[in-house]
């Protein structure tokens, strides 16, 4: 596939990283000579340096022999401008970021007039994310896949937990509720079980059910998942704004501090349902002045990856039962992560696998029909869902029947509605949603053959 990327920030440069490890052809454009030649230093990659506007710029990096050409810079006009030249000289597809609300209202028009097929608010995915993270708090991640009807859900086991010593059949037989552990992170390694693995202390599991069976397995094996109905947002940005209006419809009480004074009278007048106080988030009296030992949740979304890091160990030391914490950094985010303390998202990943996602799906065969990517396990292992579009090998056999490759397996199906959990004598028909986990690079549902 021929990828052109606009823009070699950090949404830019991760997107350079992740097609380059597909295997695609990438070319990235950017104005700054230094970002191009360190980019280019990175990566297998062509870097044209110029205006992705520059219409001779387009012409060098072949924009109408592009199969998808993203926009991703920081300004939203020289996006949709981009993509828009692009479509003219006759790439196939186009993606833009655009980050204002104001223009987010208006995606129809973009679309249809404009000719931008997919159009991503890092911010906005980014509040998404945070919100189901705390729909389940629980879970360190929770992912939806079929319109929000099954659910990934991502836990610790700790080593006083009902799990732990267990093979994974004795915990089917044992609790016959309908869900499947179909991934295990223990240490660096990871695991698509099957039913003779062992789970011990320190292993991160990952389960595929529907919310109710989650929730009702959560209970079962004594892991507490009270409702969140109250949550501090430190900073005001704009992931805050999404999040802020996405949780006050949901019954929970939002309180946001931020320092500067007109962002906070901008808050105040958009959301006048939330308690917006302006102060220093970062500052322990502040934060126990606006009542951090009572509330439920603590979601730290400054610009700085250090300040949010700090609020969050403070947080968890004043007991805040979950704690979210934005972080741009990987290094920082997997440290975050192995204390298995904090959910982390990071918003560049977040927008670049939704991309990832869609260009995977533009490769997908004619027989299935990819519908979302999620990485998970620290982006070791994938979770996709596929729709079954026409009859093929899978759909003439039984899974028993087929040989799959080692660490793929069918974590979920959604038919007519109703979820199944695949065993031995389940068998896919034309129709169905799939849920696939796996460690192996695939487009399509066919891939999981050995």
């Amino acid at each position: 596939m021929n990828v052109i990327v606009v823009g070699g920030g950090k949404v830019g440069r991760k997107l350079v990283e992740d097609f380059n490890y597909e295997g695609d052809d990438v070319v990235l454009i950017d104005i700054k000579s230094e970002i191009c030649d360190r980019i280019q230093d990175d990566y297998d990659v062509r870097c044209v340096c110029g205006s992705g506007t520059d219409l001779e710029t387009l012409r060098e990096a072949e924009a109408n022999k592009a199969d998808i050409f993203i926009a991703v810079t920081e300004n939203d006009e020289f996006n949709a401008l981009c993509t828009v030249m692009a479509k003219k000289l006759g790439a196939d597809r186009c993606v833009a970021r655009v980050r204002n609300r104001e223009y987010f209202k208006q995606l129809d028009f973009m679309r249809n007039a404009l000719g931008i097929n997919l159009i991503v608010n890092p911010e906005y995915a980014t509040a998404c994310e945070i919100s189901r993270i705390l729909r389940f708090p629980a879970a360190i991640k929770t992912e939806t896949f079929a319109k929000g009807r099954i659910e990934l859900i991502e836990f610790n086991i700790s080593s006083d937990n009902a799990l732990c010593g267990k093979a994974i059949f004795e915990i089917y037989k044992k609790f016959k509720i309908k869900l499947l552990i179909c991934a295990v992170q223990r240490g660096n390694e990871v695991y698509i079980p099957n039913g003779d693995f062992v789970i011990e202390s320190g292993d991160k599991l990952h389960i595929t059910a529907s919310h109710r069976d989650v929730a009702k397995f959560m209970h079962e094996i004594g892991v507490i998942n009270t409702k969140v109905k109250t949550a501090i947002i430190i900073g005001g940005g704009r992931i805050s704004f999404y999040l802020a209006k996405q949780l006050l419809e949901s019954g929970i009480r939002v309180k946001i501090i931020e320092h500067n004074m007109n962002r906070c009278k901008e808050l105040t007048e958009h959301l006048p349902k939330a308690d917006i106080v302006c102060a220093d988030g970062t500052d322990k009296h502040v934060l126990a002045q606006e009542g951090i030992d009572r509330v439920d949740s603590l979601v730290a979304l400054t610009g700085i990856d250090e300040e949010n890091m700090i609020i969050s160990m403070y947080s968890q030391s004043r007991f805040v039962d979950k704690i979210v914490t934005k972080v741009n950094r990987l290094s920082f985010a997997e440290l975050m992560e192995n204390t298995g303390v904090y959910s982390i998202v990071t918003p560049k990943n977040i927008t670049a696998n939704i991309i990832i996602g869609y260009a995977r799906a533009m490769k997908s065969a004619k027989d299935t029909e990819m519908r979302t990517l999620y990485r998970i396990v620290n982006n070791k292992a994938e979770a996709m869902e596929f729709r079954v579009t026409r009859e093929s090998e899978l759909t003439s056999k039984s899974l028993s029947q087929i040989k799959m490759k080692r660490n793929a397996l069918i974590a979920a199906i959604l038919r007519n509605n109703k979820i199944m959990l695949p065993d031995g004598e389940s068998k896919l028909e034309v129709g169905d949603t799939v849920v696939i986990v796996t460690t192996h690079h695939i487009t399509t549902l066919g891939d999981i053959l050995a």
